[in-house]
């Protein structure tokens, strides 16, 4: 009876403790299993080191799931191709979750929209440790277009673009290469013969004449600095700085000075009326008049003048009369009035 139920105990031990190690399974993970998800592949031209089965796969910066299969394209879909007609593409399939069911359908469904509109797959590394990951992004299409094939995808089909630090590498190896190709024998010796001619056109340079120049050039620009040193020193400047603050003063009085905003004003309204003036066009019909007038005194003196030559003469003529009486006048008042001068009177001699 005790052996028996010591069993039942330890079954029941048994039965919690997997029950334990399932829920802590589920915690850690183990929930993803009954997550919809869906599965998307994409081939990479050049090596995935660091890249590997559980990886995570991000777009932006958001986790959307993990790499699930690596494999070579030539093992998975060219099998039954000959050997030179391989490619030697990476196959990398991975499984993105959603929340639901129909999100991930419509991922799904969106993908090859997407793909369009440029979306692409890179690896990148994850920090200093070296593990590579997939980022999801968007880049141009027409600079990263797909990569060519000849079989049908098992899933949808995402593109990939070069790594950066793939990238960084084959500009280096091209770097390096374009060094070997270069003549590194002539480099040297035009170099030698570019550091002879330095040499030579260096020793023909009158470098005492040039240092005595220079002695002199910083002795007289000592001098000119010691003289606006001076200038400075007995300038007013004080009074000038005071001076200025008050023509500030006043300047500031002035603008704010009722009546200069009522000139202002003024100024304005009365430009206002010439610019009315000037477009009702009454200027333009008061010039016109002014024309008209001048061009009619004008002919009126062509054809009279004659008579008004003659005019001028007579007035003339009679200026000089009135200049005569009135000399006359100044002379002989009473004769001007009354008639010539009076008779000369004779006085009776004596007699004797």
């Amino acid at each position: 009876m005790d052996e028996g139920q010591n069993y039942r105990r330890l079954g029941l031990f048994v039965l919690v403790t997997l029950a334990l190690v399932a829920g802590i399974l589920f915690v850690l993970g183990g929930r993803s299993l009954f997550e919809p998800t869906f599965t998307f592949e994409t081939y990479f031209d050049e090596s995935v080191t660091g890249l590997e089965i559980g990886a995570p796969v991000n777009f932006r910066g958001v986790p959307l799931g993990q790499v699930t299969e690596i494999v070579t394209a030539s093992a998975l879909y060219q099998s039954d191709v000959p050997l030179v007609k391989r490619t030697s593409y990476i196959v990398v399939r991975a499984k993105i979750s959603g929340s639901s069911a129909a999100q991930t359908a419509q991922m799904e469904k969106d993908t090859r929209e997407n793909v369009g509109l440029g979306l692409r797959v890179q690896t990148q590394l994850a920090g200093i440790t070296g593990q590579q990951y997939l980022a999801l992004d968007y880049f141009d299409p027409k600079t990263y277009p797909p990569l060519e094939f000849n079989w049908t995808p098992k899933y949808p089909y995402i593109p990939s673009v070069p790594s950066l630090t793939g990238t960084i590498i084959a500009n280096a190896q091209r770097f390096i290469a374009s060094l070997n190709q270069a003549d590194v024998k002539d480099l040297g010796q035009n170099l030698n013969k570019l550091v002879v001619n330095l040499n030579a056109k260096l020793d023909k340079v009158p470098v005492g004449e040039i240092s005595t120049e220079l002695e002199g050039a910083l002795k007289s620009a000592r001098r000119t600095i010691d003289r606006v040193d001076r200038v400075i020193a007995g300038a007013p400047i004080d009074e000038t700085v005071q001076k200025l603050a008050s023509a500030s003063a006043r300047l500031d009085k002035l603008l704010a000075n009722p009546g200069l905003h009522q000139t202002v004003d003024n100024v304005a309204a009365f430009t206002e009326r010439l610019r009315k003036i000037g477009e009702s066009g009454e200027l333009d019909r008061v010039v016109r008049n002014i024309d008209e007038t001048v061009q009619r005194l004008d002919a009126m003196l062509g054809d009279n003048q004659y008579d008004v030559r003659t005019i001028l003469q007579d007035l003339r003529v009679t200026a000089n009369n009135l200049r005569t009486l009135s000399e006359t006048v100044k002379r002989y008042p009473a004769g001007a009035l009354i008639g010539g001068p009076p008779d000369k009177v004779v006085l009776p001699k004596d007699s004797k």
